[in-house]
């Protein structure tokens, strides 16, 4: 029997197809599985580059391409395409090993032939050539191989290396992109090290073994151990990426061990959470995680509830052995405070909501006549006192007061304090606490007890987490290797919480590790929502200052579509077109998410698309396949889609006002919202994998780029 690998392009392609043409192509596959490749017939093609390319027959109409190593009984499904696309694309492509770090490379050779002549005469007219302050040593021992050395050195400007991103194999123009980008050899060398296949190097490389290379490149090529894996596989084409752990995320998901808490950041869609999930598998995996009373040893936890039922629903595809996915438990921040309250105290805790809570904090403020707003006050409770656990009025006079922008003296500190304990002792008498106030009573709990719960805490989406959280996680795992494992973007703050974990007894340092590409959201979608962000500095877990420095992606699309419109009505019916569109196009419902700030502009979706006949369902509900996702920005954290919608991005929606603090009221706090807001835009849009449609009633928002309005 043949030895099957599948591309990650082939995947990618597989999902788009329409259900008949998949069937075709499952059919197809089976038929090589079941009777070897003598039962199926592959197609060598004339004046082909790479003489071990052939294509095989899906329907009339479709082809898939096979990569067919001369050695050995291994095959590699590299794509499926439409029948002349399909022979385009096998006769143009040449795959090759990199001699450098020993993985799979593939070029769009026929391309680069042809911009060969156009670049010599541009060269020749240019007085500097964009790589003329590099060694030929030095581009080799970055993987620049022979082929491509001579074009390299044709290249006038960093834009015409940026129109070779396509036709280059992805290493070496991630290498040549450092080096364009004014690093030096060593530092490009850093960025290409990243994708180091554990030890290899090339000394071990034989550039002939295609088949060792394959096996050397998981993050985008998977093998598959029979019809069983495959058809795993290709249940679940759209999330058909987290079959891949890419190098770079391969090294940190499974490390060996760390001596520490260890922390992953990079920008949405650079594969944060699939590492994560990863590492819980490895760690489930060891002998250390088996407890005597068959209890979960390992928690995997975030924020909010629907990022938690994402988690649930991915853990499957990384951990298929229902015995190591016993070892791994699922649950929010918030419900594990729940839970050690309950427990300790024989009661269950009754949680105030946001809107109660706010109308609490505004009566009191009210009655006790002070100069400071209500949202000041409630702040200054949550950042300040619960953030840093203050049980007395005299810690609360002596503590620093960093990221509030409104200073108070001692005598309305302490008139702050009087109302803080007014408002706490009225939860208390009616029996209810704040998850912020849980949190802590359950840390205390945990510290008092001098017990933990598991062995492994494995935090997504980690910038989200308020210091009461960050300290109940603390007391949650005992210190030591692999006690945490933190995942997570402060590009993505989407709530207030700012915390260096050092503070809390969570050092991070020396083992922080950076992903830089993003393999969800398409280059033109990127380049489209970077800027969203603004010029305000972010600022990381470790107290430090984050950048999206080398952030990028490989995939590219269509350029993300702006409309307009004069009043809300006609925006939602140029939304019920755009997703007619994409599903006459064969996108599936559930790939479509449609985002907005306000609950009431969801309804509002959610109303016409159910009067165009389009079922609609929250963006995390389970087993709704036919039913597009509708939701707020905030609900779309932690999910993708094939398309996205986000609408209402306008101004006094985006940023909305009421999120905002006034610049009369707290200087700082108003710039922090702003760039929280920000973040919730940045986050919505990069949710999309292939297309985003954003758009607007009236006056556009000033977050959205100028040059896009209509």
């Amino acid at each position: 029997m043949p030895r099957l690998a599948i591309a990650k392009d082939f995947l990618t392609e597989y999902s788009k197809l329409e259900k008949s043409v998949q069937t075709s192509v499952k059919a197809a596959i089976d038929k090589f599985t079941e009777h070897t490749h003598a039962g199926l017939h592959l197609e060598k093609l004339n004046r082909s580059r790479d003489p071990r390319v052939r294509t095989i027959r899906i329907d009339k109409f479709w082809r898939g391409v096979v990569l067919a190593p001369e050695l050995g009984d291994t095959y590699c499904l590299v794509t499926v395409l439409p029948h002349d696309k399909a022979n385009a694309f096998a006769a143009s492509r040449r795959f090759s090993v990199n001699e450098a770090i020993g993985v799979l490379e593939v070029r769009d050779e026929g391309a680069l032939e042809q911009l060969e002549p156009a670049l010599h005469a541009l060269a020749e007219k240019a007085d500097q050539l964009l790589f003329d302050h590099v060694r030929d040593a030095d581009l080799k021992r970055l993987g620049i191989d022979a082929q491509i050395l001579p074009i390299v050195r044709l290249l006038p400007s960093e834009a015409h290396l940026e129109a070779l991103q396509t036709m280059l194999p992805d290493l070496q123009y991630t290498a040549l992109y450092a080096l364009a980008c004014g690093m030096t050899p060593e530092e490009a060398w850093a960025e290409v090290a990243q994708h180091l296949p554990g030890e290899t190097g090339p000394h071990d490389v034989d550039p002939g073994d295609l088949v060792a290379a394959m096996e050397r490149t998981p993050g985008q090529v998977a093998f598959v151990s029979g019809s069983d894996e495959l058809r795993h596989v290709l249940a679940y084409p759209f999330a058909a990426w987290r079959v891949f752990l890419h190098p770079a995320q391969r090294r940190m998901a499974l490390e060996r061990t760390y001596s520490g808490p260890a922390q992953v950041t990079g920008g949405a869609g650079t594969g944060k959470t699939i590492t994560a999930l990863h590492r819980a598998a490895y760690l489930a995996s060891q002998p250390a995680s088996l407890t005597a009373d068959a209890t979960p040893s390992i928690l995997v936890t975030s924020y909010g509830r629907n990022l938690v039922y994402a988690l649930e629903a991915q853990l499957p595809l990384v951990v298929s052995d229902p015995e190591l996915r016993r070892r791994i438990e699922t649950s929010t921040v918030d419900s594990l405070a729940h839970r050690v309250v309950r427990q300790a105290r024989g009661r269950h805790p009754v949680p105030i909501g946001d809107y109660e809570l706010r109308r609490k904090w505004s009566a009191a403020a009210q009655a006790a006549r002070l100069p400071f707003a209500a949202a000041f006050l409630e702040r200054e409770w949550e950042q300040v006192i619960l953030a840093q656990d203050l049980r007395t009025e005299q810690e609360y006079l002596e503590c620093q007061r960093a990221g509030r922008g409104t200073p108070l003296s001692r005598g309305q500190r302490s008139q702050v304090w009087l109302l803080v304990e007014q408002v706490t002792r009225d939860l208390q008498e009616a029996g209810q606490s704040s998850y912020t106030q849980l949190a802590n009573e359950a840390t205390c709990i945990l510290r008092e007890s001098g017990r933990t719960l598991y062995r492994h805490v494995i935090v997504d989406e980690s910038q989200d987490l308020h210091p009461a959280q960050w300290r109940l996680l603390r007391a949650a795992v005992p210190p030591g290797p692999d006690d945490l494992f933190i995942a997570g973007d402060p590009h993505q703050r989407i709530y207030e919480n700012r915390v260096s974990v050092t503070s809390l007894g969570i050092s991070i340092r020396g083992r922080s590790r950076r992903l830089t590409i993003n393999y969800r959201t398409t280059q033109e979608i990127l380049a489209w929502a970077v800027p969203l962000l603004g010029s305000m500095p972010v600022t990381g877990l470790d107290g430090a200052a984050d950048s999206l420095t080398g952030y990028r992606s490989p995939v590219h699309g269509r350029r993300p579509e702006v409309k307009g419109a004069p009043e809300r009505g006609e925006e939602l019916k140029n939304l019920t077109e755009r997703i007619r569109s994409w599903l006459a196009s064969g996108i599936e419902p559930h790939a479509i998410g449609v985002a907005a700030r306000s609950a009431r502009l969801v309804s509002a979706v959610n109303e016409a698309l159910g009067a165009a006949g389009m079922a609609t369902v929250r963006p995390d509900a389970v087993d709704a396949a036919d039913k597009i996702r509708v939701g707020t920005m905030h609900g779309m954290k932690g999910l993708e889609f094939q398309a996205v919608a986000a609408i209402g991005v306008e101004e006094g929606v985006v940023p909305l006002a009421a999120a905002v603090t006034a610049v009369s009221t707290d200087q700082v706090a108003h710039d922090q919202d702003l760039l929280r807001e920000r973040c919730v835009l940045f986050v919505a849009c990069t949710r999309a994998r292939d297309h985003l449609y954003v758009s607007y009633s009236g006056q556009p928002s000033s977050f959205l780029p100028v040059q896009h309005f209509e």
